[in-house]
């Protein structure tokens, strides 16, 4: 069963149509990656998959339940997000063992506090960083506490909005990192926003390559190592980052 499809998904603001045409289909277990100039319409697929983007016409689907355009808790469980900036995605004034509580409440499930310290864990903070409030962490630590907050219904699929591009360099590699290895301990399928072909290389297994609105190729990761790609903008957008992404000059 496919994770995510997308078909013949439009989106606009207001009177502005600022993605148009788009389908894709991701693998359950699948990493795939939307790159493309800023503006090109990647972070709008996924705020519209979120239902943070109501004005939509065509077809979402996610793990073969398809989307509406209003609140479903049911779609919770099977889908959450995470955001680029951690610091404006966590509420200051709440500590991060509400954070992670909240969704529990919402949904009425039980055993919250083992399952605060068992997704504190997955993320690798200990107990000590329950308490604490989002001012009290660095910027990975709190990114780690956004990636649990979505965790905590269990979802199988994660949408991810350039979840380290608001990191330090040193950081990033630390967060990359944990979300490869939540994926393959946890079973979940990634549909990643990002600008960083590095990144794609090192996350994913495809691509779709966006261009004003519209995908212009999908690829497979691998062609970031031997620039087999046939569309002329992402060609373009290739020689921009200097060919092969992991070349080391």
């Amino acid at each position: 069963m496919s994770a995510i499809i997308l078909k013949n998904l439009d989106i606009s603001y207001g009177h502005t149509k600022v993605v148009e045409g788009v389908n894709i289909e991701v693998a359950e277990g699948e990493s795939f990656a939307l790159v493309g100039e800023s503006g090109s319409g990647k972070s709008t697929i996924l705020k519209a998959i979120a239902g943070l983007a109501p004005d939509w016409s065509g077809e979402i689907s996610v793990l073969g339940q398809p989307r509406g355009r209003n609140v479903d808790q049911g779609f919770a469980t099977r889908c959450q997000m995470v955001f680029q900036d951690p610091y404006g995605s966590l509420h200051p004034r709440k500590s991060v063992d509400t954070v992670l509580s909240e969704p529990l409440k919402i949904h009425g499930l039980g055993n919250r506090d083992a399952r605060v310290i068992e997704m504190l864990a997955a993320v690798g903070l200990d107990q000590r960083f329950r308490f604490r409030y989002p001012h009290q962490l660095s910027g990975g630590q709190r990114q780690r506490v956004a990636i649990a907050r979505a965790l905590m219904l269990e979802p199988k699929v994660m949408l991810l909005d350039e979840p380290t591009s608001a990191l330090d360099v040193s950081v990033q590699a630390e967060i990359l990192n944990l979300l490869k290895k939540l994926r393959r301990e946890q079973g979940l399928t990634y549909l990643m926003v990002t600008h960083n072909l590095p990144v794609v290389s090192f996350m994913c297994d495809r691509m779709a390559v966006m261009n004003k609105g519209r995908i212009v190729e999908i690829a497979p990761a691998t062609a970031l190592h031997d620039g087999s790609f046939t569309d002329p903008y992402t060609q373009s957008l290739y020689a921009a980052s200097g060919g092969n992404p992991d070349r080391k000059d």
